[in-house]
């Protein structure tokens, strides 16, 4: 988790009006989220990265706890919960993601996304 001031700088970006956030877990992610999306404070919100958002209950598992899905519910229901926020408020919001490649995949795109 870190950030080149200058490179970002260099981008155009006023690091004096920047929120940056490094949240504990993908709930407090997408509550911060909600909160500034309510508050009508920021034009924009950037999440960065849905593969990194961990929910809770794979945070406080056991490593060989198999949490089948918990990632892509967090998000389902986050987003459903802020749609109408970033609507009301003129709010942007841009998830970035990663592209994995499924193993074994003889036959379509292997080609997936974490998150759901």
């Amino acid at each position: 988790h870190a950030i080149d001031p200058l490179y970002a700088r260099n981008l155009g970006i006023d690091l004096n009006t920047l929120i940056l956030s490094q949240p504990d877990s993908g709930e407090q992610a997408m509550e911060i989220v909600d909160i500034l999306a309510k508050s009508g404070a920021v034009d924009l919100i950037v999440v960065d990265s849905v593969a990194a958002l961990v929910p809770i209950a794979e945070l406080e598992g056991e490593m060989r706890d198999m949490q089948v899905g918990v990632q892509a519910r967090l998000m389902s229901k986050a987003l459903r919960k802020i749609t109408g926020n970033l609507h009301k408020n003129k709010t942007t919001v841009i998830f970035v993601n990663q592209i994995r490649e499924k193993i074994g995949v003889m036959f379509g795109n292997p080609e997936t996304t974490t998150g759901g």
